[in-house]
């Protein structure tokens, strides 16, 4: 019976990961024509300051609309990959992660970048933008691939992790966190001391209060 629940756990977990490593070659995709839009001469920090006529007001709120899509299709994807909450949280986690570094594997090969792991990307435009360097949003997403499969083989033991309100909280912070982290360069792309405004104090504050916080969960458990 415990093999029979593995067995399924782990044909929807790689059926998750092939799902995001699709998805990450669309983002990919969709980034190799923005670049060629608005960055012909070639994308590099600081970024240089276009003209914003109408088109390109057009195209960024276009841009905004898709990355609001891609959340929505993750939520979609993890609620029908999983059976109950913690499972969905779970799928989330790795359709999101597995999309984040694939994305970054699909752009070397279309693109042949980053050069470096510590090149800096636009990683994201809602609510505000957010920059920094590309190993950092690679970090989390490989804590959160293995929170996701801690949690659904724990689950085809039929010991799931326990979650408390105040774990909640935790994570909403640790995550609040790693975001303002994101936040704070977003505004100074343009500007030659740009990567002094990512702070990596901050950020590995906010990664290592989720592993903490992850970890009670488990040892509670």
């Amino acid at each position: 019976m415990f093999m029979d629940t593995l067995r399924k756990t782990f044909v929807r977990f790689f059926i998750s990961v092939i799902f995001g490593i699709a998805f990450g070659y669309i983002e990919a995709a969709v980034v190799v024509y923005l670049r060629e839009i608005f960055y012909p001469n070639g994308f590099n920090f600081p970024l240089s300051i276009s003209i914003i006529d109408s088109v390109s007001r057009r195209l960024l709120l276009t841009e905004v609309g898709r990355e609001a899509s891609t959340l929505v299709l993750i939520v979609t994807g993890a609620w029908l990959f999983g059976r109950n909450l913690r499972q969905r949280v779970a799928y989330a986690l790795t359709i999101f992660a597995v999309w984040d570094i694939f994305y970054y594997v699909w752009l070397k090969v279309l693109l042949n970048w980053p050069a470096s792991i510590m090149d800096w990307d636009i990683l994201f435009l809602i609510p505000v933008v957010w920059a920094g360097p590309v190993l950092a949003p690679v970090l989390v997403s490989l804590v959160m691939l293995l929170f996701a499969a801690v949690i659904l083989y724990r689950d085809s033991l039929d010991r799931p992790i326990k979650t408390r309100f105040y774990d909640w909280i935790a994570f909403f912070v640790a995550s609040l966190i790693i975001v303002v982290s994101f936040c704070i360069p977003g505004p100074h792309t343009a500007e030659q001391n740009y990567s002094s405004y990512f702070y990596w104090t901050l950020f590995a504050a906010g990664l290592l209060f989720a592993v903490v916080a992850f970890a009670g969960c488990l040892l509670r458990s």
